[in-house]
């Protein structure tokens, strides 16, 4: 089953070859003049992210770490549903940074990236719309690779998912596409049996969280 998953995405666009990046330095606040780095104002709030009145967020710009050029910014769900890697990735072109909270077993962890490809945005409006389309493909696919894992999607709108995965790992997952500047939000919480119990919260509330910083960061997008 793995092999069809695995079709699947390449047929999609996932697998892409890589552009090369071009170093330079960025407004740290927003894109343009030059997007060489995620800016810190593209980061969802961190009162805007579940469980914050437990666990306290720290800012999620100040614990973020460039991902571009050393690893395939690979989305959280994809590691708990063992959906196959490829060697050359759409998201290998792409300006990203990855800030994760690790907390103790039984408790939610966190990890969040913002995507970016830099240039013209017809061209990068499409590798976002395909990146987040097979994305879920994949998601709703989960139990191809991990049969223990159920997905269940929960906001199914265009460039817009959000969705729950349950089993040995109890996941929540939200992810933005904005084809109009070229980037894509995840935000992801998991915990295996957690001592929190998840909040009555609006799905689609995450994502408009989400959403809104990265048009203030891409300034011009909205």
């Amino acid at each position: 089953m793995r092999l069809v998953l695995a079709t699947m995405l390449v047929a999609s666009g996932l697998a892409v070859g890589c552009v090369s990046l071009v170093a330079a330095h960025a407004d740290p606040e927003t894109c343009p003049p030059v997007c060489d780095r995620i800016p810190d104002t593209a980061w969802i709030s961190s009162s805007g992210i579940p469980l914050n009145s437990t666990y306290r967020w720290p800012s999620l710009a100040g614990v973020a770490s460039p991902m571009t050029g050393t690893a395939t910014p690979r989305f959280r769900f994809e590691e708990v549903c063992a959906t196959p890697a490829f060697p050359q990735d759409t998201r290998n072109s792409a300006v990203a940074s990855r800030a994760t909270v690790t907390n103790a077993q039984g408790q939610w962890q966190l990890q969040a990236q913002v995507l970016h490809w830099r240039g013209d945005t017809a061209r990068g409006g499409q590798n976002a719309s395909s990146v987040f389309g097979v994305a879920a493909a994949a998601l709703r696919g989960c139990q191809l690779g991990a049969a223990a894992e159920s997905p269940s999607v929960t906001i199914d709108e265009p460039n817009r998912l959000a969705a729950v995965i349950s089993g040995p790992v109890i996941m929540h997952t939200y992810l933005v596409a904005h084809p109009e500047n070229s980037t894509i939000s995840e935000l992801t919480l998991w915990s295996s049996e957690p001592q929190v119990p998840w909040p009555v919260i609006s799905d689609a509330q995450v994502l408009d969280a989400m959403r809104s910083p990265v048009c203030a960061a891409y300034i011009g997008s909205c």
